[in-house]
């Protein structure tokens, strides 16, 4: 009781932040209704009284000062008096206030949260040394000289030990709050890096089931285009072409699985937002669930811009999934793709295609909104996610040169769009390449090194059916054995093969051939085949139609 804080401030929410500020103290406060009940509570006991100036207008502080008047000799009971800012000075009514509640801090508002907790510590010291004395007077009259000098130096003694605690206790407290930042900053990064330990390991893993996955839809691919082409049956080519769709559709997911794992720089191209949000529905629609309503649309049929498309796919499905997390109950996702104008200096002057992902979902916080797209930054539980995904959404869109931009509200959704510039297709181009991708160039001979039987025997099926002599080997030592005796004019090469790898094979061959045309083929997702540079080649990525092989084989002999 002799400790409590009592308080007086009977006006807005003044006692109850001056509660707030003081809890974390461990203070004991009373709020009092008025200057009847605190004079009650000073009688029961209390280490300081904090008041504001206007509690004690209307009777001047009459009542309180009675009652410190009459206060025992021992007592100088402290006073904090909260006051308001005056512009002309006190008044002399103001001024015999503050001389009838004696022991008095003035503290003028608005006040630092600090200063008040240091202000009542204060008080609270200096009664404590008020209790202190008390006792020793109650103790012995007689000796109240030795006890009076004793009590001197206990004070000086106090404040010396006090000064040094305080100082001691600050760096302490300083030291503490380094080292919790420190392992908080620590389990961050560990937590970081074992979830891209995790993905690496997934891509390496998923990397080479992907290799043979894409030989296998090579070959289904290959074949159902084949069977097309040389039967006259329209419903045996009805049927090729089925399955010929269903292969593109398998090869599409799987790209889309494994983008995640590739490294490459963006590989900007004109693509058209239209076609690509279509295609995009089905991974989308598998990835939300049944709970969640999707829709797609799209202004216009023709929304050119250029950027890397895997990529884009990757950033959409990304915000997708994020959608799908703010609503575990279910919900509505809309993506829309329309044209716009810059209409703010964050971009430059000109018309952009804007990606629009918007859901019905929980919302972003105001004061977190800023830092979602900054890099590591979730509000995920650890392993939920790395805080990489809107910050990839926003260099994906950076490096194509547009932007990214969020609006939230809380429990009203989220709206994540994706700028890009307008750009030109280029339709006429990829016409004039499918003109004529049938006409080999005749008399030309190639030798397939690949070590998939079934692959190999498709890949000399197809080049056959384009009118090319072919010879093959199973591995790299096998078909650079071949190379004098067969004298090709064009190697197709695999990249992974056991023994000799693609580019293995590839350094070895320009020792001997030079000048020969070099085709890499690879199934691989996660192989950055352009970064490769020690030798040339053309790149053939599993799985490919037809009409693309043949095109790869046409354009690589015209090169030389």
């Amino acid at each position: 009781m002799e400790y409590r804080v009592l308080i007086l401030a009977p006006f807005g929410r003044d006692a109850r932040v001056i509660t707030d500020v003081l809890a974390p103290e461990n203070r004991t406060c009373f709020v009092c209704a008025d200057l009847h009940e605190l004079a009650t509570e000073l009688d029961r006991g209390a280490g300081l009284a904090i008041m504001t100036e206007e509690s004690l207008r209307h009777d001047n502080g009459a009542a309180i000062a009675q009652w410190l008047q009459k206060q025992a000799a021992w007592s100088d009971l402290p006073v904090v008096l909260l006051s308001g800012k005056l512009s002309s000075g006190r008044s002399a009514a103001g001024i015999d206030m503050l001389e009838r509640l004696g022991n008095v801090l003035v503290l003028e508002r608005p006040l630092n949260s600090e200063t008040l907790r240091r202000a009542v510590a204060s008080a609270l010291r200096a009664r404590t040394r008020q209790y202190d004395a008390r006792r020793h007077l109650a103790e012995s009259q007689e000796h109240l000289i030795e006890r009076a000098q004793a009590q001197e130096a206990l004070e000086k003694l106090n404040a010396s030990l006090e000064s040094r605690i305080e100082e001691r206790t600050q760096e302490l407290a300083s030291a503490n709050n380094r080292l919790m930042k420190e392992i908080h900053e620590r389990a961050k990064v560990q937590a970081v890096l074992v979830q891209s330990q995790k993905m690496e390991a997934l891509g390496q893993l998923t990397g080479g089931i992907a290799h043979d996955f894409n030989n296998l839809l090579n070959i289904i691919m290959a074949n159902a285009e084949l069977l097309s082409r040389i039967s006259d049956d329209e419903r045996v080519r009805r049927m090729a072409a089925t399955t010929k769709r269903a292969t593109e559709r398998g090869a599409k997911l799987t790209a889309q699985l494994l983008t995640f794992s590739r490294t490459s720089n963006l590989d900007l191209k004109a693509i058209n937002v239209a076609p690509l949000l279509d295609g995009m529905r089905d991974i989308i629609s598998i990835s939300l669930g049944s709970h969640i309503d999707l829709s797609t649309t799209s202004s216009s049929r023709h929304l050119w811009t250029k950027a890397d498309a895997n990529q884009l796919e990757l950033a959409v499905l990304n915000l997708a999934i994020n959608a799908r997390d703010a609503m575990p109950g279910g919900g509505r996702l809309s993506i829309h793709a329309d044209e716009r104008t810059s209409d703010d200096a964050a971009l430059p002057a000109g018309r952009y295609v804007v990606v629009s992902v918007s859901d019905s979902g929980s919302g972003i916080e105001p004061n977190v909104l800023s830092r979602v797209f900054d890099p590591f930054f979730t509000t995920k539980p650890i392993g939920k996610g790395t805080g990489l995904g809107l910050s990839q959404v926003y260099g994906i869109a950076r490096q194509a040169g547009g932007e990214a931009r969020i609006e939230s509200e809380p429990g009203k959704g989220t709206t994540v769009q994706i700028w890009l510039p307008v750009s030109v297709s280029d339709i006429a181009e990829s016409s004039v390449e499918a003109a004529s991708p049938d006409v080999p160039l005749l008399a030309r001979h190639i030798l397939v090194i690949e070590d998939d039987e079934e692959v190999r025997a498709m890949l000399v099926e197809c080049l056959e059916v384009l009118g090319y002599k072919v010879t093959h080997a199973h591995d790299g030592a096998s078909g650079l054995s071949r190379l004098d005796t067969d004298k090709p004019d064009l190697l197709i090469v695999d990249y992974a093969m056991p023994g000799l790898n693609g580019v293995q094979v590839l350094m070895r061959v320009r020792d001997i051939r030079p000048d020969i045309p070099v085709i890499l083929a690879t199934g691989y997702a996660d192989v950055d085949i352009a970064k490769i540079t020690a030798t040339h080649f053309t790149a053939l990525r599993k799985p490919f139609q037809l009409d693309e092989l043949a095109r790869t084989v046409r354009a690589a002999l015209k090169a030389h």
